[in-house]
């Protein structure tokens, strides 16, 4: 999953920065820049921002607060994590879901300049908590079959 978030953000990131230099360079040059390299970031920027949100929960590098389990001792730490996976894949499961309304009704917007549909952009929903959603329950049976991990490294475990 984490490679796919690295694909997705070199290719998202290079893709709106080559359309911008061109718009600026042209602009400069010829006077008149590139019509859709003003929409094209209503596409890529939320397949980027999907990226980092896989990256990050690949990594385990998302927005935690793990001073709780960290106090804990080692049962009661894996009951902690467990919730947190499962609760995770609820809300993924339920996002995607809810999304459905917006996906079908996204099939039939269109970016004036592009004519690109914005169905493109929105799927980036999909991908983002489908990973989340992947990797918490991978994390889950992870937790299940190997047990909580074990926190006395002070570089984890330091409140400073």
């Amino acid at each position: 999953m984490e490679w796919s978030g690295k694909i997705i953000a070199v290719a998202t990131l290079s893709v709106m920065f080559v359309a911008l230099f061109m718009n600026v360079v042209l602009r400069y040059a010829a006077g008149s820049g590139i019509p859709w390299a003003y929409e094209i970031h209503a596409v890529l920027l939320p397949w980027l921002v999907a990226a980092g949100i896989v990256i990050a929960a690949a990594r385990g590098r998302n927005i935690a607060i793990d001073l709780l389990p960290a106090m804990m001792p080692p049962p009661a730490r894996l009951v902690i994590l467990l919730l947190v996976n499962v609760v995770i894949v609820i809300i993924a499961v339920s996002v995607m879901w809810s999304s459905q309304p917006i996906l079908k009704a996204s099939q039939f917007q269109r970016l004036s300049t592009l004519g690109i549909k914005q169905i493109w952009g929105y799927s980036s929903l999909i991908y983002a908590f489908g990973g989340m959603g992947m990797i918490a329950a991978l994390n889950t049976m992870s937790l299940l079959f190997a047990g909580a991990p074990d926190d006395n490294d002070p570089a984890n475990t330091s409140l400073s």
